[in-house]
């Protein structure tokens, strides 16, 4: 049976595409003429942030394989927020995009199983097995330990799910904890790197990748290029690329010789491209949309210059 992974594959395979448009939606980016459109309480804001974020997918479905839903900024908004959640989540894989909720769960074994069956697995719910949000990956947050992973592993083997474990983070001050060294000399996002291949064992798929899978980020190639050597059943989803600083040519370092094994985070280069310096003399804030799909284009091709999908 395909995993999880065989299906980001074929779908990144598919559009020649590995990218993943990032979708965090927070109210102040939504355009003018979007938010003009309903009042400003609350119901009104999780509507025009729904607006929003459908055009955008409705506007790239076709040519990006996957959508990265950022659960912060949807529970920020309360209830309503997560109601748009839900509703994008359904929306998404209505298109038939791979859906991730990057939510970076981890706690004691009961308590990430707890987690684990609201995006993965499933609740008896009036005498039935049901799913609730139903997600195909989802981001963990393994500095807990292994009993705080093993839940999560245990839905990817039964239910054919997937996720994507921290290993190596984009932001700045990662290093603070990621890059100290243990007694032996390696540091520990090494140690980690290590972890997250031998938990991933029994879900590997067809292409040789496991469903269980690591966040590596572009902005330190160095590590990324380090954790490719040695994690190689494992794919990486790769933040930073765009606003965060990193390049093409140093996230190719996250990639196979078949142009595989990586998935490429790009969030407000993407919902603000309408925005950017780049594309906004050619597109006036109503075809914010067109212009998200202008910058995927941009950025799938110019990816695909430094890596060769086989």
């Amino acid at each position: 049976m395909k995993k999880a992974i065989d299906f980001l594959i074929d779908k990144i395979k598919e559009t020649n595409n590995p990218t993943v448009i990032g979708v965090d939606t927070r109210y102040d980016m939504v355009p003018t003429i979007v938010k003009n459109k309903y009042k400003t309480d609350i119901n009104g804001m999780c509507s025009a942030m729904l607006e929003y974020s459908k055009a955008l997918i409705d506007e790239t479905f076709d040519i990006i394989p996957a959508v990265k839903l950022q659960s912060a900024y949807f529970e920020m908004y309360g209830i309503e927020g997560i109601k748009v959640l839900k509703t994008m989540i359904d929306y998404c894989k209505q298109k038939g995009m791979v859906v991730m909720v990057d939510a970076k769960r981890g706690d004691i074994g009961s308590t990430s199983k707890g987690y684990s069956n609201a995006y993965l697995g499933k609740n008896i719910i009036d005498g039935k097995n049901q799913s609730i949000f139903d997600v195909d990956f989802l981001t963990v947050n393994p500095y807990m330990g292994s009993d705080c992973v093993m839940p999560f592993v245990e839905d990817c083997i039964e239910y054919n799910k997937g996720i994507f474990i921290l290993v190596k983070t984009s932001n700045k001050s990662s290093g603070d904890i990621q890059d100290l060294k243990t007694e032996d000399g390696e540091e520990i996002y090494k140690k980690v790197g290590k972890l997250v291949e031998k938990w991933g064992e029994e879900c590997r798929g067809e292409y040789g990748y496991s469903s269980v899978s690591a966040v590596v980020g572009a902005t330190y190639p160095k590590q990324l290029k380090e954790l490719r050597e040695l994690m190689p059943h494992t794919y990486f989803l790769i933040p930073g690329y765009g606003a965060q600083g990193g390049k093409a040519e140093d996230i190719a370092l996250g990639f196979d010789s078949n142009g595989l094994g990586g998935i490429v985070n790009a969030t407000r280069s993407l919902m603000c491209a309408y925005k950017s310096d780049l594309w906004k003399d050619n597109f006036s804030e109503e075809d914010y949309a067109k212009a998200t799909r202008a910058e995927a284009i941009r950025m799938r091709d110019e990816l695909n210059n430094c890596i060769k999908i086989k």
